[in-house]
């Protein structure tokens, strides 16, 4: 059968593939399986949020299909929780999606046609690059230097941006990295577009994680205009464990989501309305359980840099947050060969570079997030006693 030639030479989902490689595996006890692979949070969703869903699953309402848009409730209070402070954002503005990739690829399908480009700062999420291979759209990379902590700059974006470009995608705290842009980055950028006339996509899934919350991440809704230049994108399924059920967010101009919708009701029709209701109830009562849990994954941060700093095995934190560490390995190695020794030898599965974009050979990335702070000097450990053979250090 003759398929999508865009869709065939996309790239396969390189978590599914790194799943492959330990599939059909028995671990000893006294190594089992390190999974630090895909980005979910390593504890469960509230048992106040699991209580309200088991409360409300006999609604009659839950069962049928809602605005494709969202539940108003959850779309007013996620408007008022964005722009607190300036009130710039209404629920007009506001979309709620199944999840934060159904997010960027239904804003990307309503945005951009075959032979645009969007610019990406690389490394890269890999999911974002599929979802433009796969519709013809060109991705552009912006790379990220170790030099400038892997932060991207808008000055040497600028150089990119031609008279195809679409928009900016930054996601910050990163994914990959787990760096975290400062405000003046994001909004250095968000001029950058404004003077171009194209679009800042902000994936902000992590922005819960980020080291001081009572500071603006960036000061893009404090612009009365930012619905002219800003998409941001969002996803319930980090700070609330809500990764399963599948709600995201996008917030932009009522405009574009005229648009957004039409891509909705052929995709989903609308988001998961159990889903929509444990993110609703998440948001107005589990503040203090969600801080707590984000103070958990500060800890586990820190507890395995400090654990990868006990022994002189040759791997670097290039850049790490609240979420992942980005690794260069010491190894005259492709990170793919590492990280499958990794699997095979060390039962830890971890993602190399390649799937993160060009120039990336010398990079690993753990998802610290998914394994408890015990766990921490054990990675350390198999990292520095598994070691591919002839290394060159």
């Amino acid at each position: 059968m003759d398929v999508n030639p865009l869709v065939d030479s996309t790239e396969f989902p390189p978590v599914t593939e790194a799943a492959s490689w330990v599939r059909n595996r028995t671990f000893p006890t006294d190594l089992p399986l390190i999974d630090v692979s895909q980005a979910v949070p390593g504890y469960p969703t509230s048992d106040d949020v699991l209580d309200h869903m088991a409360s409300v699953l006999r609604e009659p309402l839950v069962s049928k299909y809602g605005h494709a848009l969202g539940l108003p409730s959850l779309r007013s209070a996620y408007a008022n929780h964005v722009s607190a402070k300036d009130n710039h954002v209404k629920e007009a503005n506001v979309a709620i999606t199944a999840g934060c990739n159904q997010a960027f690829h239904v804003s990307i399908t309503a945005l951009a046609e075959a032979g645009d480009q969007i610019i990406l700062p690389s490394p890269w999420y890999f999911n974002h690059k599929m979802s433009l291979d796969m519709q013809g759209i060109e991705a552009v990379p912006l790379p990220c230097s170790a030099d400038q902590q892997m932060i991207p700059n808008a000055t040497e974006a600028e150089h990119l941006i031609t008279k195809r470009t679409r928009a900016i995608v930054l996601i910050t705290p990163n994914n990959p990295t787990g760096q975290e842009f400062p405000a003046d980055v994001v909004d250095a950028f968000y001029e950058l577009c404004k003077k171009h006339n194209i679009i800042l996509i902000l994936d902000e899934t992590y922005c819960d994680f980020r080291k001081d919350t009572s500071a603006a991440a960036h000061s893009v809704f404090s612009d009365p205009d930012w619905h002219d230049t800003a998409i941001h994108l969002y996803s319930f399924s980090k700070a609330y464990a809500l990764a399963g059920y599948r709600v995201g967010a996008i917030v932009a101009s009522e405009k574009f989501l005229v648009q957004v919708t039409k891509v909705l009701d052929c995709v989903s029709i609308c988001a998961p309305q159990l889903s929509q209701r444990a993110a609703l109830f998440a948001m107005q009562n589990v503040d203090t359980w969600k801080q707590e849990k984000c103070a958990q994954m500060v800890q586990r941060a820190k507890a395995f840099s400090e654990a990868l700093s006990t022994d002189d095995h040759g791997y670097q934190i290039t850049a790490m947050g609240s979420y992942f560490a980005y690794l260069e390995h010491p190894f005259d190695l492709p990170a793919r060969t590492v990280a499958r020794f990794l699997a095979d030898e060390a039962n830890i599965l971890s993602l190399p570079g390649e799937m993160f974009g060009p120039g990336q050979e010398k990079h690993i990335r753990v998802a610290f997030a998914n394994v408890s702070r015990r766990l921490m000097p054990e990675i350390a450990a198999r990292i520095g006693h598994f070691r591919p053979a002839n290394p060159n250090i």
